[in-house]
């Protein structure tokens, strides 16, 4: 049972093809798995390997050490699912900071090169600028106004069956009136916006940043936040307050006509009952919101155009995550705004 024996036994092995088991007295399991392992061996080389001499307990000793000299499997450890959510939450976690922290920083950089401008309207492409008004709100009017008259259509409808039962069908006008003038106008405006403009700038620089153009214009001297940025920064504060009013007016024109119809409230009687309904904070409170929705679109969509690498892949799903980004962000800041004016009393 030494180890000296062992050795003895595989420089034996490796001379004899009939194995001849009769001078053993007794074997144990690492006998056994040499025995094994040199008939595999043998037979591998093509030779037939035979075992005389053996005791019948040796035999069934060494068949059945054949029969369980299986390759291993490692399983790794099962994961403990309490274990595994805590990580899951945990990573996520620390992604949102980081990524919390690299807009924030971004957010920093681009107000710089927006004071700089400010402070040196030289500095402004005053010709991207308009390109940028231009395809983000003048483009974009027959699709926005396309939209808000369908959904003005679609209040006036639904509310005059709701209020039909109550025999208050002329308060149609104050409902399509508010909801569009304080909410519905400014946001179906702004989503619209993210899905077109914001898409559009990260498309844009995207492309441009995985074909080196964003490099090169710093290799010249030149500020990318001033040149991309801020042109586009700008021309969506501009444009989406105006897209915000067309949003709001063509709406109340979709209720105004739908009500007519459905419920015959002639034009004048429907103007009275809006004029009567709304006030100037009504209309502030929509109009206050579409400078700031603009602004979180504009960033988002140039955040994310900045990050993307050399590959196109990268380029369609950053501009996905720009738009799901964008619309998320302004419904929390609606939400905001909300619970900021009914605190306030407006």
């Amino acid at each position: 049972h030494d180890i000296k024996a062992n050795q003895s036994l595989t420089v034996a092995i490796r001379e004899l093809h009939p194995l001849d088991l009769e001078p053993l007295e007794s074997i144990d399991t690492a006998v056994a798995l040499v025995l094994r392992k040199a008939i595999k061996r043998l037979e591998s080389k093509g030779h037939t390997t035979e075992l005389v001499g053996a005791r019948p307990t040796h035999a069934a000793f060494i068949d059945l050490v054949s029969t369980n000299d299986r390759p291993t499997v490692c399983h790794p450890p099962k994961e403990n699912p309490v274990t595994a959510v805590i990580e899951h939450v945990g990573s996520g976690t620390y992604g949102a900071l980081q990524e919390a922290r690299n807009v924030i920083g971004f957010l920093g950089m681009m107000l710089m090169a927006i004071a700089r401008c400010i402070v040196h309207p030289s500095r402004i492409r005053w010709t991207s600028l308009i390109s940028h008004i231009e395809h983000s709100g003048l483009n974009a009017l027959p699709i926005v106004g396309l939209l808000s008259f369908l959904i003005g259509i679609v209040m006036a409808y639904q509310g005059a069956d709701q209020l039909r039962r109550f025999g208050s069908e002329i308060f149609v006008a104050n409902l399509i009136g508010i909801s569009m003038l304080r909410e519905l106008g400014t946001l179906l405006t702004a989503i619209l916006v993210a899905g077109r403009s914001g898409s559009a700038y990260t498309a844009q620089i995207g492309s441009m940043t995985a074909h080196e153009e964003v490099d090169a214009m710093r290799t010249l001297g030149l500020s990318p936040m001033e040149v991309l940025v801020v042109p586009r920064v700008i021309a969506l504060v501009v444009a989406l307050p105006i897209l915000a009013f067309f949003a709001s007016m063509v709406g109340l024109l979709g209720g105004g006509i739908m009500a007519w119809v459905e419920l015959g409230i002639r034009p004048a009687l429907f103007i009275d009952r809006l004029s009567s309904a709304l006030t100037m904070s009504t209309f502030i409170v929509g109009m206050v919101k579409a400078p700031v929705f603009a602004f979180i679109i504009a960033m988002v969509g140039c955040y994310e155009g900045f990050r993307v690498t050399g590959s196109a892949e990268s380029v369609g799903r950053l501009t996905t995550l720009s738009v799901v980004e964008s619309i998320f962000l302004v419904i929390a800041a609606d939400a905001i705004f909300s619970v900021f004016f009914a605190y306030l009393g407006v």
